[in-house]
């Protein structure tokens, strides 16, 4: 463990600091940020009302929307001087959400993360790739932080150049690697078709998340690449990266809640469901400064296990995410809304407004293929006009999406109606489960 006095703390101790903790993080939301000041007044609630644990539920949810409705600034509780660093995920209409972190933030971040790393005995002595995305995207940055606050040696690679994070996996003695599971599982299809031998890697552990994955995808990348795959979970609107990891006992996600209370709701009704039961995740940060969030409905689905751990961790474990509220999909770890295609469709307004999200994995790899109906007139035109009009759609989506796509233009009635809800993707990595 990294931090063996906080992971391990008698449930009623860790309690009764979460109690403190909440206190001070609602009176700040109120005092510095209108958007929660406002919300509270809207139900008669003061910060001096929360008196237990009991009293969270009391508080209101916050939703993606309320971040994108507040773009840029408006959640922060912190001015921006103070402010040394902004992250951001892509938006349903090309606007990201964005969250801000102070100095206090970060050093709380990489002690989340460092717990994370520490989940697989990492130390000093290890050497750590980073093959998450730097940048906007909080998974490369977290990661690192994490480990140059454990005192790991760091590889910032970023993701790309499989070839050549292999090279530096042999050169440079890499023992953890952190990226999503389908990327590890591509590095170990072109590990395995350079002809190089798995002996001649150090490699011992991997962190895994930012996509959703499945315990057959976890066998698979153990049994090709040798190492033990572990879980990670975290989102930017929380921090990012360190939210909550699995152990080396591989049965749930510790959640580090000294700095994160998680809750289990019925995502119809709202209301608190108890340990065990499944329902939609919500988060409420109890130490961030810059970006506190109260209440935050992850739309993820999962449930609670309050069992005790063979690890001897003492925080409450999270199930690994089945499945979604929402229609949002994660495409090598970023977020894709069938809205923001729609959004692009409607601009270049050459198109039928039938569409579909066909999602598959090639080579360990997610793809996002979009079919567009064009109308009939169109369609018989020359083929040069089509050409034109695929690549405009093609680059208007990567430039929304910031991830490459395929887009095929169909003939009128191709995608099949709905007398309901539109069928808008076709996930076809369900069949490969």
């Amino acid at each position: 463990m990294w931090n063996p006095a906080v992971e391990t703390m008698p449930r009623e101790q860790l309690r009764e600091l979460q109690l403190q903790r909440l206190k001070e993080t609602v009176r700040r939301a109120y005092e510095k940020v209108p958007f929660y000041r406002e919300k509270f007044k809207a139900i008669g609630l003061e910060p001096g009302d929360i008196k237990s644990l009991d009293d969270l539920a009391r508080l209101p949810f916050t939703f993606k929307d309320d971040l994108r409705n507040n773009y840029p600034f408006g959640l922060f509780a912190a001015p921006l001087k103070e402010i040394v660093r902004i992250h951001a995920s892509s938006g349903t209409t090309g606007k990201p959400t964005v969250v801000g972190y102070t100095r206090e933030d970060i050093a709380t971040w990489a002690e989340v993360v460092a717990r994370t790393l520490g989940s697989v005995n990492t130390t000093p002595d290890d050497v750590v790739q980073v093959a998450y995305g730097y940048g906007l995207f909080t998974g490369g940055l977290g990661l690192h932080y994490g480990a140059e606050k454990l005192g790991a040696t760091v590889i910032p690679i970023s993701g790309g150049n499989t070839k050549r994070q292999i090279m530096l996996m042999q050169d440079f003695g890499t023992t953890v690697l952190c990226c999503t599971p389908s990327y590890a599982l591509y590095i170990a299809e072109v590990l395995r078709e350079s002809g190089i031998p798995r002996e001649s890697l150090r490699l011992r552990a991997g962190l895994f998340g930012a996509e959703p994955w499945s315990e057959n995808m976890r066998r698979e990348i153990e049994e090709k690449l040798k190492i033990d795959a572990i879980d990670i979970y975290g989102l930017s609107e929380i921090i990012g990266p360190g939210v909550a990891s699995e152990c080396l006992c591989k049965n749930g996600l510790h959640i580090c809640e000294d700095h994160f209370i998680p809750e289990i709701i019925d995502p119809a009704t709202g209301k608190v469901l108890p340990p065990g039961e499944q329902g939609e995740l919500v988060f409420t940060t109890i130490t961030k400064q810059g970006f506190p969030v109260i209440r935050y409905r992850t739309r993820d689905i999962s449930r609670l296990i309050d069992e005790p751990c063979p690890c001897g961790r003492t925080h409450i474990r999270m199930a690994r995410v089945t499945g979604r509220t929402d229609d949002m999909l994660i495409i090598r770890g970023v977020n894709v809304f069938p809205t923001q295609i729609e959004s692009v469709l409607l601009s270049i307004g050459q198109t039928e407004p039938h569409y579909l999200l066909v999602v598959d994995r090639e080579k360990s790899l997610d793809t996002l293929e979009v079919w567009v109906e064009v109308s009939e007139a169109l369609f018989r035109d020359e083929v040069k006009g089509l050409e034109e009009l695929e690549r405009r759609i093609h680059d208007e989506i990567e430039s929304v999406l910031g991830i490459s796509v395929k887009v095929k233009l169909v003939e009128p009635k191709t995608i099949q109606r709905s007398e309901g809800k539109a069928k808008r993707v076709w996930d076809k990595r369900d069949l490969l489960k």
